[in-house]
């Protein structure tokens, strides 16, 4: 199933889509696997692995500790291309967030003539992975990726935000393939005791220049606030929440996984009721 198709038939369920993200080798890659396997049965519609990185930006303190446990244990960017196989396997059209630089350098940067971000996006395709997301790079400055993402049928979702003209908003959703990533509020990621009153012109915004699905993300973390956001979206993303029910157990997994499967229940109803 892609993306595409995902949104598709959330849609025709008249809700939706429940878009899941936790960072891959996180609490370690078989630990990992088996958290997003557990969202995917408990509601997941779409899977976002992911990509630990030693300089998250827009990373708020919950998903910086995750991803500094999944570097700590050695994780490598072989280790998220494997989970994103591992989830694809379920029929979850799965798709890697990654900030660029891992991307450009991918198995030693440009070399015998090929690139990182070729290699990168053949790799990716060939683990079963949708697409990928990238919060630090724009259409305009993103040339070789669409092209590689091109050829190897690989969806292509930038980020558009509250503070993003018009003008690039058109720009944005039409170098998107997949969905657009609306971003609900103006700061780092992190669950919030309310929803962003930004998330609703941003969608309206959007939705203005393109037919694609228009899914939000950033501060969701709990089913009455997936019920807001689903009220005008077309997706609810929902990244630190998931992580935060997980690190809340440190000292046993399968209560970690139990409370994974209750937030996603839980979250799932709620993209329902919206």
């Amino acid at each position: 199933m892609t993306v595409s198709t995902a949104f598709a038939k959330a849609r025709a369920d008249d809700r939706a889509a429940l878009v899941g993200y936790l960072p891959a080798g996180f609490p370690d890659v078989a630990g990992g696997i088996d958290a997003l396997r557990a969202m995917v049965d408990a509601g997941c519609d779409v899977i976002e692995v992911g990509l630990p990185y030693s300089d998250p930006v827009m990373d708020g303190p919950t998903i910086q500790a995750a991803a500094q446990q999944a570097l700590d244990r050695g994780i490598r960017t072989t280790d998220v291309l494997r989970t994103v196989e591992a989830v694809a396997a379920t029929g979850t059209p799965t798709v890697i967030m990654t900030y660029w630089n891992p991307v450009e350098h991918y198995g030693g940067g440009r070399r015998n003539g090929r690139s990182g971000v070729e290699r990168f996006a053949a790799d990716l395709a060939s683990a079963g992975g949708a697409g990928l997301i990238t919060p630090d790079l724009t259409p305009d400055s993103a040339p070789e990726w669409i092209a590689a993402a091109d050829r190897h049928d690989l969806d292509k979702i930038f980020l558009v935000a509250p503070s993003s003209t018009d003008e690039r908003i058109a720009m944005t959703t039409a170098a998107c393939r997949g969905f657009v990533y609306a971003t609900a509020v103006m700061g780092v990621t992190g669950a919030r005791a309310t929803t962003s009153d930004l998330a609703g012109p941003l969608v309206a915004r959007t939705r203005a220049t393109t037919d694609l699905p228009v899914g939000v993300g950033l501060g969701v973390s709990n089913g009455d606030q997936a019920a807001t956001v689903a009220s005008y979206a077309d997706g609810v993303i929902v990244g630190s929440a998931f992580v935060r029910a997980l690190l809340d157990h440190p000292d046993d997994r399968a209560a970690g996984l139990r409370a994974l499967s209750a937030l996603t229940a839980d979250l799932a109803d709620g993209v329902r009721r919206g």
